[in-house]
């Protein structure tokens, strides 16, 4: 059956569609921990790689000092997101197939590693239920429409965006840029907002978070937040426009002072947190609620 006339089939049983989803959010978040995990230790990989490349490139530098160093990146394994196979980070034993049945997995094992029993962390299995649910959510909102669809993709991002930033407070060129690409090339058909909207929610996104982190600046001689964050946005802004980047904004740094004042009453000692999971989740209650929310605060004013 051709992929849309599936779609088309689900669209008059409301129930099955949101299971057929939500078994689909389950597999995509296991895809996502496995993105979540390994991406930050590929760019450091590559980092490591290009390091040495460059200080082998200096004619200023000698040799001698640099191949000790070439030679421990050497041993670096290979590693991508489809290889090596899913193993246990404590045991490297390898994970049998049924065991890596998205969340049904989990259970069977009861969190546990199968051979040295270690605990599974508790992200593996949230992950997958938080896309599950949110992939479920989103089909119940929007409807099983192309722009339904396409939404997918971009809250799927989000989530692999949020998890990185969380656990490394790294937010990956190879993901945010294409996002942008992805929102401008599809607005570029109107898919959510205009061509010229898109564009300047891009552009509003962007600057809007860099000139907050200059002035910052220049008051505490402090760096705010990383470029990732100005991506980010600006990969929002330009899927949703620019209306919707003030309420992120405010969401997004409510939901981070909260969260920042528990983490610090937690904390012994004060420590960088990341903002790019609370712009990715404003950004989800942008795509699904941002109109609502909006015309509810235009009746209010």
């Amino acid at each position: 059956m051709h992929f849309w006339q599936f779609i088309h089939a689900l669209q008059p049983n409301t129930l099955w569609a949101l299971l057929t989803f939500g078994t689909i959010g389950l597999c995509v978040g296991s895809f996502l921990n496995v993105l979540i995990y390994r991406t930050p230790k590929i760019m450091m990989q590559e980092w490591r790689q290009g390091s040495v490349e460059l200080l082998q490139s200096q004619p200023d530098i000698a040799q001698a000092l640099v191949e000790p160093i070439a030679q421990i990146v050497q041993q670096d394994a290979p590693l991508s997101l489809s290889a090596p196979a899913s193993h246990c980070p404590n045991c490297h034993q390898r994970v049998r197939w049924y065991h890596n049945v998205p969340l049904i997995g989990w259970l069977i094992l009861g969190g546990k590693c199968g051979h040295c029993n270690q605990n599974i962390h508790w992200r593996y299995p949230v992950i997958e239920i938080m896309t599950m649910l949110l992939t479920m959510l989103v089909v119940y909102r929007l409807g099983i429409t192309a722009q339904s669809i396409v939404s997918l993709l971009f809250v799927w991002t989000l989530i692999g965006l949020a998890g990185i930033d969380f656990i490394s407070h790294y937010l990956p060129d190879k993901l945010t840029l294409p996002l942008i690409a992805a929102g401008l090339a599809l607005n570029s058909y109107g898919l959510f907002v205009t061509p010229y909207a898109s564009i300047w929610g891009m552009l509003l996104g962007y600057f809007s978070l860099w000139i907050v982190v200059k002035i910052f600046y220049i008051f505490t001689k402090k760096q705010g937040m990383g470029q990732g964050d100005f991506k980010l946005l600006a990969a929002i802004g330009a899927w949703l426009g620019p209306g919707v980047l003030l309420f992120i904004i405010l969401i997004s740094s409510l939901l981070g002072s909260i969260i920042g004042i528990i983490l610090l009453q937690r904390r012994a000692e004060s420590r960088p947190y990341s903002f790019g999971p609370y712009l990715a989740i404003a950004g989800i209650i942008a795509l699904l609620y941002g109109n609502s929310l909006l015309h509810w605060y235009l009746g209010l004013s």
